[in-house]
């Protein structure tokens, strides 16, 4: 796994919880050192274990972990430039969601060697939308969901996110039902305001 994954998810266990937790996790977890670099490559069973040891030691589902992470990769002021990537996609949530369908190219751009999801979206004829998000390691899809629900905070849109499971051929399903798309006001974004 890319360390720019597991450097996040000490981040966010480091500015949601504090440096004690981090480093209780850290030790728990046996890795023989306490900091994640962003540009290395680690192996995938290393992020697992981070995950499982950071549920059980905040005793919370893995499930929920994922979303937190998720949101806080977006709503926290230490990772702005995330949300300011996420927020080029569009001039409203609609717009937003269907620019997830380029995230994937737009990530390789940045950094090759990045193992994003591919995401999917598509409109049903109800008017709800559903976003396929595969990957070989699972759990991106509650990620998924917490990004998708901060953002719709981001944007002031009321929407309705639902997890429906993983695949068998590792694919995980979000449905969104987009209620209000104008629903209260969004935080501000300035497309030429400099990154924090």
């Amino acid at each position: 796994m890319h360390g720019m994954i597991n450097r996040a998810i000490q981040c966010f266990l480091r500015d949601t919880y504090g440096p004690d937790v981090w480093a209780d996790v850290a030790k728990k977890a046996d890795f023989g050192f306490d900091n994640f670099e962003a540009m290395l490559s680690y192996p995938d069973r290393m992020t697992v274990k981070l995950l499982t040891t950071s549920a059980r030691r905040l005793s919370k589902p893995l499930e929920s972990l994922l979303e937190d992470i998720g949101t806080y990769l977006v709503s926290h002021p230490n990772v702005e430039a995330i949300r300011r990537l996420l927020r080029f996609g569009g001039d409203d949530y609609k717009e937003f969601m269907f620019s997830l369908n380029q995230i994937e190219g737009r990530c390789r751009l940045a950094l090759p060697d990045l193992e994003v999801p591919k995401l999917e979206l598509v409109e049903n004829r109800d008017g709800t939308h559903t976003l396929t998000c595969q990957h070989k390691m699972a759990g991106f899809g509650y990620a998924m969901v917490g990004i998708m629900r901060a953002m719709a905070d981001d944007y002031g849109a009321l929407v309705l996110l639902e997890h429906q499971g993983r695949r068998g051929t590792g694919v995980e399903i979000i449905n969104i039902h987009l209620l209000e798309e104008s629903f209260a006001t969004g935080r501000s974004f300035d497309l030429t305001a400099k990154a924090g």
